[in-house]
């Protein structure tokens, strides 16, 4: 039996799993009901991660489907203390490309019903969010990306959006003239969730498009479903690279600070 720990999860899709060495698959039934598929546990450079794709491995979960709580709690349960949660994004600004990458360092939640906490009582706790991602993984995604030579953004904002519906550009106007960089569909509630669980969590967004916002000017046309994909199709390569070099990246004893996030959160009577 294999003991090695499994510190490192990635949330994404299913195309990692064509190059995985010795992949073992896990059903994991939660409290919180079934994740979005089977988790995947393989060897990244002698080291164990987990995957675990976040829309099934069909793609057949939309955004507002996912039942985020179990994901989470299937990954903590196998031990994971890293998030890697990469994800496609329309871009809100002019100079933020499609084909850039962003690592986000902060949400804006527009989302609405999704079930969102852990913390229900009766020990309660309030968990900071005040900075959702972590502050090392950030840095080591950024010496990563720089490393491929890929364009692309050092911090950023997303406004996560319920979906499954694309903005209006009215909507998107809003979003762009408010300074928010990128919008997606996904990082709330996970990156929340893994935080409860004082997992540390970084973003890699890929931009695929211009959202419709952008479009008054007449240069650039209106998102597609089928653009989005055609976009990360063709960079599908270059992301799974990155994330799995991160991943390889990673210090086995690396402390930050999601890992103490209900210390000081907890509220007695």
């Amino acid at each position: 039996m294999d003991e090695r720990p499994i510190d490192v999860g990635i949330i994404g899709g299913s195309g990692f799993y064509r190059f995985l060495d010795h992949a073992v698959e896990h059903q994991i039934t939660t409290p919180y009901g079934e994740p979005s598929d089977r988790i995947v546990v393989a060897d990244v450079a002698h080291r164990r991660v987990a995957f675990l794709p976040r829309h099934g491995r069909h793609h057949t979960i939309p955004p507002h489907r996912i039942n985020y709580r179990a994901n989470i709690w299937a990954l903590k349960s196998l031990g994971v203390r890293y998030l890697i949660s990469p994800c496609a994004v329309g871009s809100l600004q002019a100079w933020i490309k499609p084909e850039h990458f962003v690592v986000c360092d902060q949400y804006v939640d527009r989302t609405r019903g999704r079930l969102d906490t852990f913390c229900e009582g009766p020990d309660v706790f309030h968990v900071s969010a005040a900075d959702p991602y972590c502050p090392n993984l950030r840095k080591i995604a950024l010496e990563v990306i720089e490393q491929h030579g890929i364009e692309h953004h050092a911090t950023g904002t997303i406004v996560v959006i319920n979906g499954p519906r694309f903005s209006t550009k009215a909507e998107s106007r809003w979003y762009t003239e408010a300074g928010f960089h990128v919008i997606g569909m996904t990082q709330y509630p996970e990156a929340h969730l893994a935080l409860e669980q004082e997992m540390a969590v970084v973003n890699i967004s890929l931009v695929t498009d211009y959202d419709c916002g952008l479009v008054a000017d007449g240069d650039v046309a209106p998102v597609t479903a089928e653009e989005v994909r055609h976009v990360f199709e063709r960079n599908s390569a270059a992301i799974r690279q990155v994330v799995l070099d991160i991943a390889r990246a990673i210090p086995a004893d690396l402390d930050c600070p999601a890992h103490h996030a209900r210390q000081f959160a907890g509220i007695s009577a």
